[in-house]
């Protein structure tokens, strides 16, 4: 059976790193044009909001698809997607605190307050923060069969993010209830290696 070489491995993770690096670049020419629609700065947060979900949904697939094409090797291709959901989520939140918040951390308690879903998304956040802080190898041989237990925070995230999301549309429930859905069906197929 044909196996997928290191060679190649880098080759994935070029692109993988261009992929998600585009989206950003895209984002900043919409924005200096004045394609980013009447609110930018909305957009701005619900695309990089968007993009920390897309990528997170997509690590989730790793595994499942490693294990029916027989590759291993694609296992290493997580690390380097879920350090840039990290990056999203950051610049998700950094856009939110400096952009809508005008870093007024007083603004801040009360849209906490008045808005539950900031709360969940900033557990999610915490999450995400511990995993990328723990996702290098040093951390996982330090931290031994821990390291295992603590990165099936994963899931808990993978909830979380998409309840944000859905707490946080006002009107528009199709798209957050798919990607709802996507999120089950993706934590459905890692039930069983879990277990």
């Amino acid at each position: 059976m044909w196996r997928i070489s290191r060679r190649q491995l880098f080759w994935c993770k070029t692109l993988l790193h261009v992929a998600a690096a585009l989206p950003l670049l895209w984002l900043f020419l919409a924005v200096n044009s004045d394609a980013a629609g009447g609110d930018p700065v909305q957009y701005i947060i619900h695309f990089l909001g968007k993009g920390a979900l897309n990528l997170l949904l997509l690590t989730l697939l790793v595994s499942p698809m490693a294990r029916w094409s027989k590759q291993g090797m694609l296992m290493q291709l997580r690390r380097p997607l879920g350090l840039w959901v990290f990056a999203y989520a950051c610049l998700h939140l950094a856009a939110y605190f400096s952009l809508d918040l005008l870093f007024a951390w007083q603004l801040l308690l009360q849209e906490v307050v008045k808005r539950p879903y900031i709360v969940v998304g900033a557990s999610a956040w915490l999450i995400l923060l511990s995993l990328a802080l723990t996702s290098f190898k040093a951390a996982q041989r330090r931290m031994g069969r821990h390291w295992q237990q603590l990165h099936y925070a994963v899931y808990p995230a993978v909830i979380l993010v998409v309840v944000h999301y859905y707490w946080s549309v006002k009107s528009e429930i199709i798209e957050p209830s798919i990607y709802i859905m996507l999120a089950l069906l993706l934590l459905s197929l890692r039930l069983k290696p879990l277990r």
